[in-house]
């Protein structure tokens, strides 16, 4: 069972998408930021929603050599084009097409 870090400071986004990835069979953990995670629970891939979060936050996921699917909305960050992303979804994005791309990395 693959494990899936979903970052998210919004509540209900997460829950609504673990809920989603915990329906198909993914081992699925949430936290509010990046610097709440566990290391107890090494991901497969990681799901960040990029809305507030910093550049240093993000470097460090991408430190732990595995998938950064990353969900941006308007403005961009300026440091956006920086990190190499496993997929860059763009906000306005249904919880199930972020699931497929989830998917697609198995």
């Amino acid at each position: 069972m693959q494990t899936v870090w979903i970052i998210d400071s919004e509540q209900w986004p997460r829950a609504m998408l673990r809920a989603e990835l915990i329906e198909r069979g993914y081992d699925a953990v949430g936290y509010v930021t990046a610097a709440d995670v566990s290391p107890a629970r090494f991901p497969d891939i990681i799901v960040v929603e990029l809305r507030g979060v910093e550049h240093e936050e993000v470097a460090g996921l991408f430190k732990l050599g595995v998938p950064v699917i990353g969900i941006v909305s308007m403005p961009e960050p300026a440091w956006l084009h920086e990190f190499k992303w496993g997929a860059l979804l763009r906000r306005p994005i249904s919880i199930g097409e972020i699931a497929n791309t989830i998917a697609n990395f198995r």
